[in-house]
């Protein structure tokens, strides 16, 4: 004993701190088995990202398989009821294989509704009258598969006289049965259709799946509960067979059953499993937290409001925008390999600043309704995309600037584009404008409606036509528009030396003095006293824009009173000096604090004042 050394107290310690309270051991290798509660809850927004999106057919049609598989749970019930002369466990045995055939099958079911896209909504990724949508043609095509099935159960002579007999009995059973015990039956049974799903999602394989699925629908008829869709069936056999009127049924059987679903799912699962999960839950998915949610009015009022949902995949290096950091440039590409031209000119207009950061964004734009897009297919446009954008971050390092990337997978586009300009507090946004850009062809979700604010940057449009900086017009006027526009001829002027000249249009020869005095003043003060002036006073400004276009590479015009942007949204800018060039065009637009009205319609312009067409 004496010969004992004392113990390491730096041992003694590291084992001390690696012994839990419990005794088990705080550090370790194990072979985790089961997802946790916050992996478990991102599986499921992961899925309700996909319900939610999808058209409304699909989900109608997928609703109705869904229903009329109900049907194959009646059928079953009903023949072992008759059968095995109305035992209690052994009718119930196979109660669940409709609910089976659902759930793996992947169909959609109105019960199931109460988590995944409630999940979405108590986020603030899905506004609520987007997830009534859901519901409502979900339920549709459920009662219309419920429908179908009961009628070939009531006229197809599929039921022997017992199992018909049966079959009027149980859904006697239910008719009698009083509102408020129906509610409370389907609130519980909402609470198990809605744990199953969690459940489900946490499941690895889908042998446990179909024992969870099994297990749970089985308590179903041996706890005398209801469900809104087998309910519903089961009503409308009655209708089909016996003198029971559909009001009668609807509002003394199925309404009940449908509000105690709709409850016991939503609050008594959704709510509960929302909240123990912890804030971490959708980091992944939402990065920058409340930027990336819906205002409070645009979750209540949906489209009528401003966005109605948000996307779940976007992706990128995505660094905290700090509204005194760098100068921000975002650059919208729908393909990074030959769009390199909209990326050089960023990096020529943002070298002009000491600290710039330009950052493109791939937008891909897919179907609305996208039906068998999965989670794993997302993953994999996005490391395609990273591949595609290695060069362009190469570019963008070449002129000795720091380059960000991100990757959006959505079916909206403009929409996306002024969202991540407000999330990364961009300066500036240069944008192409052809009709390749899904921006250009993917107008049809709701335009206006979801251009809710001003512009949250600087925003420039370029019609690309072999892009020269060489030699660069600048139409002048005395506004923010030209404003910006004159920063960005005196950025390409300093970075690559172009040649700038100035125009300024007046109504007479008379008024020529004083559009001399207006444009050497305005040359000045815009630091551009070195540009060349072309006063003309010819009165029409397309003319002139055309004229002196002809001995120069890029005109930059500002969108003066009538506003870009509104226009490029709602596909309304029609500029026929653009198509009488056969030079590249930028058109510029200046951040400013003007109304939706303002902005959709113009603000009043004075008559004499010069304005694009």
């Amino acid at each position: 004993m004496a010969d004992e050394e004392p113990p390491d107290p730096e041992e003694t310690l590291r084992e001390a701190v690696e012994s839990s309270r419990s005794g088990a051991p705080a550090v370790g290798e194990v072979v985790r088995d089961r997802f946790s509660t916050d992996e478990v809850f991102q599986r499921i927004v992961a899925a309700a990202d996909e319900e939610i999106t999808a058209g409304n057919r699909e989900l109608f049609f997928s609703g109705l398989a869904a229903g009329f598989a109900i049907t194959i749970t009646f059928l079953l019930y009903v023949s072992l009821t008759a059968s095995t002369d109305g035992h209690p466990v052994l009718s119930a045995l196979l109660y669940p294989l409709g609910f089976i055939y659902i759930i793996i099958g992947g169909y959609q079911l109105y019960t199931e509704n109460t988590l995944p896209p409630v999940a979405l909504t108590l986020e603030r990724l899905v506004s609520v009258p987007a997830l009534m949508r859901t519901w409502v043609v979900v339920l549709l095509g459920n009662f219309a598969g419920g429908t179908l099935g009961a009628a070939a159960l009531a006229w197809g002579g599929i039921f022997s006289p017992s199992a018909a007999a049966a079959a009027v009995s149980i859904g006697q059973k239910g008719i009698e049965t009083a509102p408020e015990t129906l509610f409370v039956k389907a609130a519980f049974a909402g609470l198990i259709v809605a744990g199953v799903v969690w459940v489900e999602y946490a499941a690895r394989d889908t042998i446990s799946r179909i024992v969870v699925v099994y297990l749970a629908f089985l308590s179903v008829p041996l706890g005398n509960l209801f469900h809104v869709v087998v309910s519903y069936t089961e009503m409308v056999y009655l209708v089909f067979v016996t003198d029971l009127s559909v009001w009668t049924g609807v509002v003394g059987f199925v309404g009940p059953v449908l509000l105690g679903n709709t409850i016991g799912g939503v609050v008594l699962v959704t709510v509960v499993n929302y909240f123990q999960t912890t804030e971490r839950r959708l980091e992944s998915a939402r990065f920058e937290g409340a930027k990336r949610q819906l205002s409070p009015s645009e979750w209540l009022f949906g489209g009528l409001s401003g966005r109605s949902y948000v996307p779940l995949v976007d992706t990128g290096d995505h660094l905290a925008a700090e509204a005194d950091g760098p100068y921000r440039v975002i650059v919208p590409i729908a393909n990074p390999r030959t769009e390199t031209q909209l990326v050089e000119l960023a990096c020529l207009i943002a070298s002009e600043r000491e600290d710039a950061v330009v950052h493109p964004v791939h937008v891909v734009q897919v179907p609305e309704a996208r039906g068998g897009y999965g989670f794993g297919q997302h993953e994999r446009i996005i490391e395609e995309s990273d591949e595609l954008l290695e060069g362009v971050r190469t570019q963008i390092a070449d002129h000795g600037l720091d380059a960000e990337t991100s990757t959006i997978v959505s079916h909206r586009s403009f929409e996306e584009i002024f969202d991540v300009a407000e999330r990364e507090n961009a300066d500036l946004v240069m944008i192409g404008w052809d009709d390749s850009r899904p921006w250009s062809t993917g107008r049809s979700a709701r335009p206006l409606t979801e251009l809710h604010s001003t512009p949250p940057c600087d925003f420039l449009a370029l019609r690309d036509r072999d892009l020269d900086t060489s030699r660069v017009l600048v139409p002048t006027v005395d506004s923010a528009d030209c404003a910006l526009a004159a920063e960005v001829a005196r950025a390409l002027h300093t970075s690559v030396g172009s040649a700038v000249t100035l125009l300024h249009v007046v109504a007479s020869p008379e008024e020529r003095a004083a559009g001399e005095e207006f444009l050497e003043r305005w040359a000045t003060d815009h630091g551009l006293h070195d540009a060349d002036l072309i006063v003309d006073d010819s009165g029409d400004v397309e003319d002139a824009i055309a004229r002196e276009a002809t001995d120069n590479s890029l005109v930059i015009a500002g969108a003066v009173e009538r506003g870009l942007l509104s226009r490029l949204v709602a596909d309304t800018l029609r500029l026929d000096v653009i198509d009488r060039i056969d030079c590249s065009v930028l058109l510029a637009e200046r951040e400013e604090s003007r109304s939706l009205r303002e902005r959709l319609f113009g603000r009043q312009t004075d008559s004499r004042e010069p304005v694009d067409r």
